[in-house]
């Protein structure tokens, strides 16, 4: 934010001033501005302003710049604010804030708020002057391909932006990615902000997903649906979600649990999450705190196919400076809980597609979405799992009628932990770099309460049964990513789950 402090506190000058000034500039003893004058100037005017409130009010409100974007929308966005600033101090909190909500549109390549003094003969008031610069191509794309080592896949992704084509911050968004698992999806949407008489921001979007889980869960997905973003404010969000479902077993091997869940379904919506993160970073925290709640509840309509449940996560994280080579604590807990609701929910499963799964290459710090990670884990590595269906290869061979592996179900209930100690390492060329250590301890369960399986659970149960790892490695941080090197050492895991002591790479995106 670009802020002229001499001239917010320099009033213009009277005609009568500047006839003087005018006349002085005749003399041939011509008096100039010394930088020293310009400085005790500058320091006259921040002395004042931290003795006290210096009153004050806006005039005017001048936008530049703006040759595609309606000037409508960017008062829309600062103007109240601005103009409810009483004081010189409130004035620049104001400026510095709709520095940021104007920057959030993403429709700008710069924003510049400077406070200039308002008319002479209005004593007390300032303009607001702000500056926008618009990109030249409103058109904007990227590509890139993305591994996962643990299941040896990588896929190509990338998207297009068409930004501000209406002139109201409008952004129109088309995406894809193609995954050599044979998961494929495609999505547009477009997204509008908080527009003068709106009270929330606006968004659409429409996708299409088809995923493969053969080799884990014997089964193929294909999603078709549609979002709508019915409330944006702050901390607060609310949406609603249309989506048809389709499951397929192509290799005929499905478990009993899977084949159960195959063929149609609808899944009709709403979705309300509240987030407040106040750490002060999401890629290395050193202090502050977060906290996650995601309520959905499914079965809005007429249609008895519909999918009728709920579902509840919770995801709570905090980060404490220890005080000594920025080394800092973060500790965190997840849980997540789905129910179907309706005639006899007690004895209905859950819908597989929204079940929790735990597992992966993913850090316990950066993603703030549930109960997910566990490392030394792989994905979808614990949890209740159902025999696959058996295939007759010989019919007078008995043993044929018998196999070993397993479809993985995921969980009703779900349940993480972990401790992160960070720290910077010795040589001074390492934190230059961004590469540091940490050392860490996760453990999390999965359980299955519907079904009538609510009578075996319980607290007791649920902790004997926990599995739990410990490790340490390094961490790179880029502008981009942040990558884990890590070696894990399983302490406990039970028969079918996938784990592995040993050395993993995790990656997390900077966004």
């Amino acid at each position: 934010m670009a802020i002229d402090s001499p001239k917010d506190q320099n009033p213009k000058p009277s005609p009568q001033e500047q006839e003087e000034e005018d006349s002085d500039d005749d003399d041939d003893d011509v008096e100039l501005e010394t930088p020293s004058s310009h400085r005790e100037k500058i320091q006259t005017v921040f002395r004042r302003l931290r003795s006290g409130p210096v009153r004050i009010r806006v005039h005017d409100v001048i936008v530049k710049g703006n040759r595609r974007t309606n000037g409508s929308l960017i008062e829309a966005q600062v103007v109240e604010g601005l103009r409810s600033a009483t004081t010189m101090q409130e004035l620049l909190t104001a400026a510095g804030g709709a520095n940021v909500r104007l920057k959030r549109l993403d429709v700008f390549d710069s924003v510049s708020i400077t406070l200039d003094a308002g008319p002479p003969e209005i004593s007390g008031t300032a303009n607001v002057v702000i500056e926008v610069l618009e990109p030249e191509n409103p058109l904007t794309g990227d590509l890139g391909i993305f591994t996962k080592p643990e299941a040896k896949t990588c896929s190509l992704e990338g998207s297009v932006k068409l930004k501000n084509l209406f002139g109201y911050a409008d952004i129109w968004e088309l995406s894809g990615s193609y995954g050599s698992d044979q998961t494929t999806e495609l999505s547009t949407g477009v997204s509008l902000p908080r527009l003068k008489g709106l009270p929330t921001p606006l968004s659409a979007r429409a996708s299409l997903l088809s995923q493969d889980w053969l080799k884990l869960s014997s089964y193929k997905e294909c999603l078709l649906g549609v979002s709508l973003g019915l409330v944006s404010i702050r901390n607060h969000d609310l949406a609603y979600n249309l989506r048809w479902r389709h499951l397929t077993n192509p290799s005929h091997m499905a478990s009993k649990s899977i084949r159960r869940q195959l063929g149609h379904s609808l899944l009709s919506s709403i979705k309300y999450t509240y987030k407040l993160d106040r750490r002060d970073s999401h890629m290395r925290p050193t202090k502050g705190y977060a906290l996650l709640s995601t309520t959905q509840v499914s079965g809005l309509g007429p249609d008895s196919k519909a999918l009728r449940f709920m579902r509840q996560e919770f995801d709570l994280r905090a980060a404490l400076p220890l005080g000594f080579l920025n080394t800092a604590l973060n500790f965190g807990v997840a849980a997540g809980a789905i129910i179907p609701w309706g005639s006899g929910f007690l004895k209905l499963p859950s819908p597989l597609l929204d079940r929790f799964h735990i597992g992966g290459n993913t850090s316990p710090i950066c993603p703030l979405g549930g109960p997910t990670s566990l490392l030394g884990f792989k994905t979808r590595g614990l949890g209740p799992t159902d025999l696959k269906r058996l295939v007759l290869i010989k019919s007078d061979d008995p043993s044929s009628q018998s196999s070993s592996e397993r479809d993985v179900l995921g969980g009703d209930f779900a349940v993480t932990a972990f401790a992160d100690l960070t720290f910077d390492l010795p040589p001074e060329i390492l934190k230059r770099a961004g590469i540091h250590g940490h050392v860490f301890a996760t453990c999390g369960n999965l359980a299955k309460i519907t079904e009538d399986k609510v009578k075996d659970f319980s607290v007791q149960k649920l902790w004997s049964t926990a599995r739990s790892s410990v490790g340490c490695g390094v961490i790179i941080l880029t502008k981009l990513f942040r990558m884990e090197i890590n070696y894990c050492h399983v302490l406990k895991q039970a028969e079918y789950d996938r784990a592995k002591t040993g050395v993993q790479l995790n990656f997390s995106r900077s966004s």
